[in-house]
């Protein structure tokens, strides 16, 4: 084993409204609900999944500085970006059109503070 194998497995997400981006997550994009634990009264640490992910988000209250909203770029890697995109599109969520480049094609999302997600769909290589 390699002893400098790192794997980045939590990001956190600054939310002003814990709830609220919890059901965005969970309801509309599809991010799995690990734990939501009211760890004090002043912290609150909830993890949610994208499916298929081996990386994780966290939001909650008390555990980071950054302003709700401030996070920029947000990438999830999907097989068929047009088929995610119409599922979240059925789902409600407001989602840019497809944007076809030479190292990928994107559709770009944010949650309801104004955190930004691309989703990656990677060129086939040949």
């Amino acid at each position: 084993m390699n002893p400098m194998q790192m794997k980045l497995e939590l990001v956190p997400v600054p939310v002003s409204d814990v709830d609220r981006a919890k059901a965005f997550y969970v309801e509309k994009i599809g991010f799995h609900d690990d734990f939501d634990q009211q760890v004090t009264e002043e912290v609150r640490f909830v993890q949610l999944t994208p499916p298929g992910s081996a990386c994780s988000i966290v939001i909650g209250t008390g555990m980071v500085t950054m302003q709700p909203g401030s996070l920029e770029m947000l990438l999830m890697v999907v097989e068929d970006v047009r088929a995610v995109r119409e599922e979240l599109v059925r789902r409600g969520v407001e989602i840019s059109e497809i944007d076809e480049q030479s190292w990928g094609t994107f559709a770009y999302f944010s949650d309801p503070d104004g955190n930004s997600w691309s989703l990656q769909q990677l060129p086939k290589r040949s």
